[in-house]
């Protein structure tokens, strides 16, 4: 990718964004050939470190909810594998003098279509993949549970199996 970090020295607790495309203090982006005898940067540096401008003929562009480049193809499956499932309210209660059960859950499922566009449609617990934690016993004899997370899924482009969850 060509991506590089050399910090100045200068560091201090206040967070610092980079420009990874090329860095001024001489990080070198991967390059090819665009002539036998000249290396082009393989990637193009968006603005002008100087006054924070786009370069001469450069129009920037606006994407939104979607990808700006054509992901249709099957090397991009790997971003429509991305799962995102928010687990807004997940309560389990015994609730009155009867004992009465109280479940409660509010689960959407986020994903990702053709051209990178993302939509949420309402799910449920039975939707949360097996590697999700915290809902194990839910529905026998009513232990006491409350949850809200966020659970993210996905396969790489080998297929291999990732996901990360937070608590909240």
């Amino acid at each position: 990718m060509g991506a590089a970090y050399q910090p100045s020295g200068n560091t201090n607790s206040t967070a610092r964004i980079y420009d990874v495309l090329l860095d001024d203090a001489g990080s070198l982006p991967q390059s090819f050939l665009a002539s036998p005898k000249e290396p082009m940067p393989a990637v193009l540096r968006t603005t002008d470190p100087r006054d924070g401008q786009p370069p001469n003929g450069l129009a920037l562009r606006l994407i939104q909810d979607r990808a700006d480049i054509d992901i249709s193809g099957p090397e991009f499956n790997f971003v429509r594998s991305i799962r995102v499932f928010d687990v807004r309210y997940a309560r389990q209660h015994e609730s009155g003098r009867d004992g009465d059960c109280n479940r409660n859950a509010t689960v959407v499922l986020g994903t990702y279509g053709t051209q990178g566009d993302f939509s949420w449609v309402r799910s449920g617990l039975n939707a949360l993949p097996e590697a999700h934690v915290g809902l194990e016993r839910w529905g026998q004899n009513c232990p006491s549970i409350y949850l809200r997370s966020v659970f993210v899924d996905w396969r790489d482009y080998e297929g291999n199996y990732g996901f990360e969850q937070v608590d909240y």
